[in-house]
């Protein structure tokens, strides 16, 4: 269907038009450029219609699209663009086409945005409004005196070619703060398709370069990229309905669909790579702009003046390698047809100096350089070693290499991660870039470690197994392997890479999971880790991932426990067996607070100000983010919910919560149970110790009714509505202690829900000996020991019994 395939309607009129666009949007063909052709074309005739619709054409008079419909990019919900270009004479007679052009518009319920001006009008609100004259460098003709429009589009281009060293500048400003405030299309779960960068608009800026004659943007895969976006924002405005660029996680399964994309996250990928492709071209852009500038801002030199010609400076990096004009590209010398090592090589030396990697120096290298031999020689691999430990420059050169598609050739596996994304809030990243940032932030933790070479290849690849079904450890593992022995490593540093790779999550995982002070915890890391040496570069390469996840992922409090579990597992290795918490005497205080709860016969608390110690990698000074809680409590039921009740009630963040029975000394009746929590303050500062033991009494005694207060605080503060949270999932962990059944709970993070799960659980009848709770974004993930009443394991059937009834619990 076109734009003049109407079906015998009348599209002069509103009621024909509004009812060929209907039919045309409503046809079942996918969204593509034929569909938004015809919707201009279709629009064009109409407006056109409505021109001439009281006479004669009127002289000195044109009707003209800007903008995106001066470009023909027509969405379902666009705006409509106009300008009524005037020469100044007869104001009314323009006042009164303007009516006759705008109320019909208004009247179908059109999105419009309008203006009428001469041409001297409009070339000096473009000189005042860098974004008017963007849209006029897209003027096209509709209607009226074609010599008025043609005057115009010459005088605007003329205009902006001459101030383009001014000009340029402000347009790259501009890029960069819209950037600053929307982020990077590429990355994000909720990408504005227009705003964000390397979008549409960034697109548009690019087409404003090339009209300045002053640089020009690379063109392979520009208009493709520019083309899956806007076809995704056309399915997008006919799934929704409305004018929107954001494409929201709800809307995305049905976006997919009228692409006929197998799922939503085929559609992130595809628009990934297309804002990949804007972005790239953009870098290079205005790279190019700035060389252009200071070049005609350089003062001539003597000999230039004398009419010879300026020479460049080139200073070498390495072997075929030279900086120039700022950036690192191929030497007059260099030979990539003969030098397979040459790419790595150039990209080492980039990413060390500090410098981009030419665009036509990558193209050159991806167009003759030959394939590596397998396994890498030794050369090869240290050229990659090297560029990924050069820290944040590394990831421009990346980039760069990954643009023209030499990543994917040397490391064929890659392809299944690049622009992959990770449905999980508390990723910044998609898998490819997460994994090249995890790879910087492991450059800053190679002095910590004897094989700092071992340590960038594992966090390069750490995430590898993403691009595969399944565990994606179990099957990085089996890559890792693959892709270290096809890069030259030998056998027993293979194995370490694999091993790396295997257990990336171990240790973060087991020290906010497991029970540090259970001897089982302990070996079972000192078996998987196997060694010191590894042992060492997992550590380093736990903090490297969890930095380079998001600011959800690691804190100074994981860090401590992390630290903790390596000490303990790196005694373990050296032959000294992990001590037996059962026979821990308590410390001095936790006795003195025993003693008392047992004399008073009530809870007898302790707040202590620790300041927890930074990572390595953050340098900073110690940070008073918790304290820990002791509350020594005579031995009856109820005590979990009831303390993480009032903790929930006084808006205090549970990190850790341990439980054990302390021993009396002779001559004291009755057991005591001692609470050893660590705890935070979601905002503002700590309760006073007297106000959270007031409250306490009264949860024990039931004079506080904790479910009640919790649920009112709830109701007064309902959630605004959002993305629905996936249903909570608990589980037993196999074989994780001797002394305890280890229960498992993911769940939505929500005030109280520690308050619950203790409920659940004491209404199951078991005894909670220690907790280890911890948030991920919106996630909490957590971990409870519990006994039978003798203290026991419970049985398998038992064990899966308390769990299936703490879910159900926790669905309610």
């Amino acid at each position: 269907m076109t734009g003049t395939d109407t079906h015998d309607t009348d599209t002069t009129e509103p009621s024909g038009y509004a009812a060929a666009r209907l039919r045309l949007l409503t046809e079942d063909a996918r969204p593509g450029p034929h569909r938004r052709t015809a919707l201009a074309d279709l629009t064009d005739a109409w407006l056109a219609a409505l021109f001439t619709a009281a006479g004669p054409e009127p002289r000195g008079v044109s009707l003209v699209a800007v903008g995106g419909y001066g470009r023909g990019e027509l969405s379902p919900r666009s705006d409509l663009d106009l300008l009524l270009l005037h020469d100044g004479g007869d104001s009314e007679a323009v006042a009164a086409l303007a009516d006759r052009l705008w109320y019909p518009v208004w009247d179908l319920g059109l999105a419009l945005d309008h203006s009428v001006r001469t041409s001297a009008e409009a070339r000096r609100t473009a000189a005042d409004d860098l974004k008017v004259q963007l849209g006029l460098l897209d003027a096209r003709h509709l209607a009226g005196d074609l010599g008025l429009t043609t005057a115009l589009r010459t005088t605007v281009l003329a205009d902006w070619r001459n101030l383009a060293p001014r000009r340029l500048p402000e347009l790259r400003d501009l890029c960069a703060g819209r950037a600053a405030r929307q982020g990077e299309l590429r990355y994000l779960l909720e990408p504005d398709l227009k705003e964000a960068r390397g979008g549409l608009r960034d697109a548009t800026a690019l087409r404003a370069v090339a009209a300045s004659w002053l640089a020009d943007a690379p063109r392979e895969g520009l208009a493709d990229a520019r083309r899956h976006l806007l076809d995704v924002r056309d399915a997008l405005h006919l799934a929704t309905g409305r004018a929107t660029d954001r494409l929201a996680l709800q809307e995305q399964d049905q976006v997919a669909a009228r692409l006929g994309l197998l799922d939503a996250d085929a559609l992130l990928r595809q628009v990934y790579e297309a804002a990949g492709v804007i972005t790239y071209a953009s870098d290079v852009t205005w790279r190019e702009v700035g060389r252009v500038l200071r070049s005609r801002a350089a003062r001539p030199t003597l000999r230039t003046l004398l009419g010879g010609r300026r020479t460049t400076e080139r200073t070498p990096l390495a072997e075929g390698v030279v900086e120039q004009d700022g950036e690192a590209v191929l030497a007059r010398t260099a030979r990539p047809e003969r030098d397979p090592v040459l790419p790595l090589r150039a990209a080492a030396a980039a990413a060390q100096a500090g410098l981009p990697l030419s665009r036509h120096a990558v193209r050159h290298l991806a167009a003759t350089a030959p394939p590596l031999p397998a396994p890498w020689p030794a050369e090869a691999r240290e050229q990659l070693v090297t560029l990924l430990g050069s820290g944040p420059p590394a990831v421009d050169v990346w980039e760069a290499l990954d643009a023209e598609g030499l990543v994917s050739r040397l490391l064929p596996d890659w392809e299944r991660v690049r622009c992959r994304p990770q449905r999980n809030a508390v990723h910044v990243w998609t898998v490819d870039r997460h994994l090249v940032e995890t790879a910087v932030r492991a450059s800053a933790l190679t002095r910590r470690v004897h094989r700092p070479d071992l340590l960038l290849v594992a966090a390069l690849l750490h995430d590898i197994g993403k691009g595969w079904p399944g565990d994606h450890a179990v099957a990085g593992e089996v890559i890792a392997k693959d892709m270290a022995a096809r890069l030259g490593f030998d056998g027993p540093d293979v194995a370490v890479v694999s091993t790396l790779v295997r257990h990336h999550l171990l240790l973060v995982e087991t020290a906010t999971r497991r029970d540090l002070d259970d001897p089982a915890t302990v070996r079972a890391v000192a078996d998987a880790v196997g060694s010191p040496g590894t042992l060492e570069l997992l550590h380093a390469l736990t903090e490297a991932d969890a930095l380079a996840t998001g600011p959800a992922a690691w804190s100074a409090w994981r860090a401590s426990l992390v630290t903790e579990l390596v000490h303990r597992v790196a005694a373990v290795l050296a032959g000294d067996p992990p001590a037996d918490p059962e026979e821990a005497a308590p410390t001095t205080e936790q006795e003195r607070l025993a003693v008392e709860a047992a004399a008073t016969g009530g809870p007898v608390l302790a707040l202590r100000t620790r300041p927890e110690p930074p990572s390595a990698a953050e340098g900073a000074g110690p940070e008073p983010l918790g304290v820990e809680l002791l509350v020594a409590v005579p031995d009856q039921p109820g005590v979990l919910p009831a303390v993480a009740g009032v903790l929930a009630l006084h808006r205090l963040t549970v990190r850790t919560a341990g439980l054990r029975t302390v021993g009396l000394p002779d001559g004291v009746d009755g057991s005591v149970l001692l609470l050893d929590w660590r705890v935070a303050a979601e905002y503002g500062s700590l309760p006073q110790a007297a106000r959270l033991r007031a409250d306490l009494v009264r949860a024990l005694d039931g004079g506080l009714r904790v479910a009640g207060r919790l649920a009112e605080r709830d109701a007064a503060h309902p959630r605004r509505p959002g993305r629905t949270a996936p249903p909570p999932r608990v589980t037993v962990a196999p074989a994780a202690s001797r002394h305890a059944t280890v229960i498992e709970v993911r769940a939505q993070d929500a005030p109280g829900l520690l308050y619950r799960i203790g409920r659940a659980l004491e209404d199951a009848g078991v005894r909670v000996r220690s907790a280890h709770v911890s948030t991920l974004g919106a996630n909490a993930v957590d971990a409870f020991y519990v006994t039978l009443a003798d203290g026991g394991p419970l049985p398998g059937d038992e064990a899966r019994a308390v769990a299936g009834s703490l879910e159900e619990a926790l669905r309610r």
